[in-house]
């Protein structure tokens, strides 16, 4: 039997928040399809180490990004050297809290990363698409922002303005040769979850009906079919990648 393939030859894919984790492997997916990568990252020291990982892989260029400031969003546009085919919209944050010990600050840096700023990094490419070929938003949203989840009023709420702007730019932008679509992941094996103690992702796995943890790839290649032209008529829609979590 053959295995699915895409082939992203001549486009360019922009990842926020690609040093790391889910982003990192996104990046790294892309390149193996032979896509031109860039990465954009806040993370000096990481998206330095990922530049450095990256380029074993292909043809990648990194970006310092702080997607809170509309000044960094636009620098960012401005250096781009090729117009853009496909924006992955991954950066975000967690402060996660009860809504009794939620700070303001912790409300507020979580909706600025995550939902404003996939707004500001939207806005500052949004012109520097390359208007000859097909055009794809892929924005990361989040299973809490379909079913909610203790501690997360401001994580939830940010992912769930996602799915809400995914959506209006599908209709907006369509008529303009893009689609635009969300990815919500599940439970994904990453550092972080790694380091949990073993009792705990016992518990988070038996809530999973494929009784285990997503992991980076499974994300990535949701977004390398999104992003392909074998997905050219799917647009404002979200695919849950959780095992079924929120059946």
């Amino acid at each position: 039997m053959s295995q699915i393939s895409f082939s992203f030859k001549d486009r360019h894919v922009l990842v926020t928040g690609g040093a790391q984790g889910i982003g990192f492997e996104i990046a790294k997916e892309f390149l193996r399809a032979n896509a031109l990568v860039t990465v954009a990252d806040y993370n000096a020291e990481a998206l330095d180490a990922a530049g450095k990982e990256l380029k074993s892989f292909g043809t990648v260029q990194t970006c310092r990004l702080d997607v809170t400031d509309r000044s960094s969003c636009q620098k960012m546009a401005e250096s781009l050297t090729k117009p853009l085919n496909v924006l992955i919209n991954n950066a975000g944050i967690t402060r996660d809290k009860s809504f009794a010990k939620m700070t303001e600050q912790d409300f507020d840096q979580v909706i600025q990363t995550n939902l404003t700023g996939l707004f500001n990094v939207t806005k500052a490419l949004f012109e520097k698409f390359d208007a000859n070929q097909p055009k794809r938003i892929i924005n990361m949203a989040s299973v809490v922002a379909l079913y909610g989840n203790f501690g997360q009023t401001n994580y939830a709420a940010a992912k769930a303005g996602v799915v809400g702007m995914t959506k209006t730019w599908a209709k907006e932008f369509g008529r303009k040769g893009f689609t635009s679509n969300a990815v919500a992941p599940g439970f994904i094996r990453t550092k972080m979850t790694e380091a949990m103690p073993k009792e705990v992702l016992d518990g988070i796995t038996a809530k999973v009906p494929v009784q285990r943890l997503g992991e980076t790839s499974d994300i990535a290649n949701a977004c390398l079919f999104l992003a392909s032209d074998q997905a050219s008529y799917i647009n404002g829609t979200v695919i849950s990648v959780d095992g079924g979590l929120v059946l």
